[in-house]
């Protein structure tokens, strides 16, 4: 007679799992789908999965398929103790600390931290350092032609002009304020540099329009690097310039603003230019996105975040409590949050997929964030290399934030 059969599962002395039968590409394409954070654990699970996930062309396809992160940096001027950072995994959805240990120990309250590319930058008023985001050595470069704090810091391919990818690398510093013993100056040529990495050096380029004198700091400005272009707009002044990356010259000044905004930003979203910002309307305040010709310069909405998720973004009735809205974005996703300590910098994200718009908010820092004279935010691709090779082990368990 045959044996009745057990309605027991299998367990993993009895009957191994399948993990073992599998070839090393399907067991590739299933570690892929996994968070960064869960990638660089499986590591250590197996040879074989080091392997894999330690070989650079799984890092490279990996790196290249994942969603950008959303960065907050927040620096205290008087205690650098009090210095914090974290991360948001959309993909995860969970904030991660980030190790203060990544980041060097400010010199001056003239120094300036900003995030770009797949890249961590610091400038002062004498000098331009840069590492590989969350891993790698800090390396400062030969000194910029006119030094200078708080500027716009693009990184694209040598050649092609796109966002920076497989290719070699250069970075564009534009803007910016310069200090001359301290103070100000106000003569500044709002000048323009692209650094070489392979030769250390820099190329001095047209200086930004003049129309921008005013305001041309990265607190007054925002950037966005498409398709082979770095534009330049304000925030409060709604002027809009684009850098021809191969070519160096500036397109002609215009003003970009749709009716009733108050203030706005512009971002590289896939494969187009969206403009964001703060509206007001009859119904009230509202923010809403549009999408931007790059030719014309003409403007057609897209989506309107819902009322209820801009108003979870404060927790006070001020009438000038709008004003700290910030807006970043890269690849399909945008963030919209409260610069503000209140309720821990909350913030909202919305994704544009196939022509839609989807709103949610973002998971609130359960770790309190410190209060800050100034927050840092951008959107960054996360090279998975970058991690493996010199940030593995402060990156791994124990720092998220659920």
């Amino acid at each position: 007679m045959d044996e009745p059969k057990s309605n027991k599962e299998p367990n993993s002395q009895s009957h191994p799992f399948a993990w073992d039968y599998l070839d090393s590409d399907l067991t590739e394409l299933i570690l892929s789908h996994l968070p960064i954070r869960s990638i660089v654990r499986s590591a250590a699970v197996c040879k074989l999965w080091h392997s894999i996930v330690t070989g650079a062309a799984f890092a490279s396809r990996v790196s290249a398929a994942k969603r950008p992160w959303f960065f907050l940096y927040g620096q205290n001027n008087i205690f650098s103790k009090n210095n914090q950072a974290f991360a948001f995994d959309p993909e995860a959805d969970e904030w991660i600390k980030l190790p203060i240990s990544l980041f060097p120990f400010p010199s001056s309250q003239e120094e300036s931290f900003i995030g770009s590319g797949g890249f961590f930058f610091t400038t002062t008023s004498s000098r331009f350092s840069y590492a590989p985001i969350l891993g790698g050595a800090w390396r400062q470069t030969s000194p910029l032609r006119f030094s200078r704090c708080n500027p716009l810091v693009g990184v694209f391919d040598s050649g092609s002009g796109f966002e920076s990818g497989s290719g070699f690398c250069r970075f564009i510093v534009v803007g910016g304020v310069r200090f001359i013993g301290g103070l100000v100056d106000i003569e500044d040529r709002l000048a323009v540099e692209i650094y070489n990495p392979n030769s250390d050096s820099w190329d001095l380029c047209p200086p930004l329009p003049a129309d921008f004198r005013s305001g041309n700091s990265s607190q007054w400005l925002s950037s966005a690097l498409f398709r082979g272009k770095f534009y330049v707009f304000g925030i409060n002044s709604f002027f809009v310039s684009a850098f021809d990356l191969n070519n160096h010259f500036w397109s002609e000044v215009q003003t970009l603003r749709p009716p009733g905004v108050l203030f706005s930003f512009l971002i590289s979203c896939q494969d187009q230019l969206v403009l964001a910002g703060l509206c007001n309307s009859p119904r009230g305040p509202t923010f809403n996105l549009w999408k931007i010709d790059e030719k014309t310069m003409e403007f057609s909405e897209i989506a309107i975040m819902p009322q209820e998720l801009l108003y979870c973004l404060f927790d006070s009735d001020e009438d000038d409590k709008l004003a700290s809205l910030k807006c970043v974005g890269l690849g399909n996703l945008i963030y919209v949050f409260n610069e503000e300590h209140h309720r821990n910098y909350p913030a909202c994200m919305c994704e544009i997929s196939r022509g839609k718009c989807s709103w949610r908010r973002v998971p609130n820092l359960m770790v309190p964030g410190n209060r800050f004279h100034k927050v840092i935010s951008f959107c960054s691709t996360i090279p998975l290399g970058n991690i493996l090779r010199g940030a593995g082990e402060e990156f791994g368990p124990g720092q998220a934030i659920h």
